[in-house]
């Protein structure tokens, strides 16, 4: 059985086979998740973008590189829709989770950090966000061991335990 929880910190320190990116369409480094995995792993992630993805990835879809400097073994990409700019089927942002967690079987990933997919600059509303995540990797049933959705600050901490709590059986 998977081990979900919610851990408050910074994506780009965890000790996992996986880190997942929100990662923009280009798959050129970006800002907020992106950027931030992009500084800290160094260039050795940016080359692998471009020799697997050389005209980018859709929306809803997802791929893995090196983790280059990170504590991971590979980064898995995910392009999640950007509600702020019209994006807002969230069967794509759905999707997103879904196909991450495809990847990390295929690469045989057993421990996996997650950020909440489009909620950052992307816009999607932080609550849906949250339960969008829960609900598709609270019901996994995957290979990994270990997941952890990362939360950059107190409040959506709170808020992703919170909703952890109410997927939880009793």
């Amino acid at each position: 059985m998977t081990n979900l929880t919610a851990v408050l910190g910074d994506i780009t320190s965890q000790d996992v086979d996986a880190i997942v990116n929100a990662a923009n369409n280009a798959m050129r480094g970006g800002g907020g998740v992106d950027g931030a995995l992009h500084r800290a792993g160094g260039p050795a992630i940016l080359a692998d973008c471009i020799a697997r993805f050389p005209h980018g990835l859709a929306t809803g879809d997802a791929g893995w590189t090196t983790a280059g400097n990170l504590p991971a073994r590979w980064v898995i990409h995910t392009v999640g829709p950007n509600h702020a700019a019209g994006e807002r089927d969230r069967a794509l942002l759905l999707s997103c989770y879904r196909r991450a967690l495809d990847v990390a079987d295929e690469l045989g990933a057993r421990s996996l950090a997650f950020p909440l997919i489009s909620a950052g600059v992307y816009g999607w509303p932080l609550a849906d966000a949250i339960d969008a995540a829960v609900s598709v990797l609270a019901q996994t049933g995957r290979a990994a061991d270990e997941i952890r959705i990362v939360a950059r600050d107190e409040d959506i901490h709170r808020q992703l335990r919170a909703r952890l709590a109410r997927s939880t059986p009793a």
